[in-house]
């Protein structure tokens, strides 16, 4: 669970090209569909804190949890209203409700065994609100198993930095597994300094009927089920998923 370390210095350069503003209002007609008026927003899983800048600037109250004390000072490093906070979710207990829990980028996926995923699913009813919303999405079992993962090479650059990340990944069937080896090069442009940093992270794909599962177990239920952005039916071409759930 321990990832994203020396991971972090790189991470918005690595997703610059992510459409976080679409995402986010994405994340906003959802809570506005299925829970309308709705303010307060929980994010498990905040990362750099991307998605909670964007819907405080809708006008939601956000509050983020991580994990990674790294990426939290980028995130905190934004001066913004959102109030960024440590702790992990399978455990934080923070003794108040919202309106919404939120848990993005593949966040439920990085919980790899079954009591991690259980212990998130009851942080999130733990802190709902009576008749509020979980949204979520994950990597979705059919489709990873259909297009399966392969070794992929990104290459990009900034201002002051350019970034070659390989990623090579390892397949563990009997466990729903994912390995991703991460292999990062970086090259300060001004100095010419080289950086890699080396990490690996765990990630698990998921089924619908694990979800239904772990959804009865915290005492809630599924009101959507769909392919993350476009809204389609998931299928054998879908790898990511959103799962809309009520407390």
């Amino acid at each position: 669970m321990s990832v994203f370390g020396s991971y972090s210095r790189y991470y918005n350069l690595l997703y610059q090209d992510k459409d976080y503003s679409g995402e986010a209002a994405y994340i906003n007609a959802l809570i506005g569909r299925h829970l309308p008026g709705s303010v307060r927003i929980l994010d498990l899983g905040c990362g750099t804190g991307k998605h909670d800048l964007i819907l405080a600037k809708m006008g939601h109250d956000v509050t983020g949890i991580d994990m990674s004390h790294e990426m939290l000072a980028v995130a905190n490093s934004f001066h913004s209203s959102v109030s960024f906070l440590h702790g992990d979710i399978r455990t934080v207990r923070l003794d108040k409700t919202f309106d919404a829990i939120i848990s993005l980028f593949h966040v439920m996926s990085y919980q790899t065994s079954n009591n991690d995923l259980a212990a998130a699913f009851t942080t999130a009813r733990a802190h709902l609100k009576p008749g509020g919303i979980f949204i979520f999405d994950c990597w979705y079992g059919p489709g990873v198993l259909t297009d399966r993962p392969t070794v992929r090479v990104k290459r990009l650059e900034d201002a002051e930095t350019t970034l070659t990340r390989i990623v090579e990944p390892v397949m563990f069937p009997n466990s729903n597994l994912v390995e991703l080896n991460y292999q990062i090069i970086a090259r300060d442009k001004e100095s010419g300094a080289v950086e890699e940093v080396r990490e690996t992270h765990l990630m698990r794909y998921l089924f619908n009927p694990e979800i239904e599962s772990l959804a009865h177990g915290a005492g809630m239920s599924i009101l959507e089920t769909s392919e993350w952005m476009t809204g389609r039916e998931p299928g054998f071409d879908t790898w990511g998923v959103c799962y809309v759930v009520k407390g």
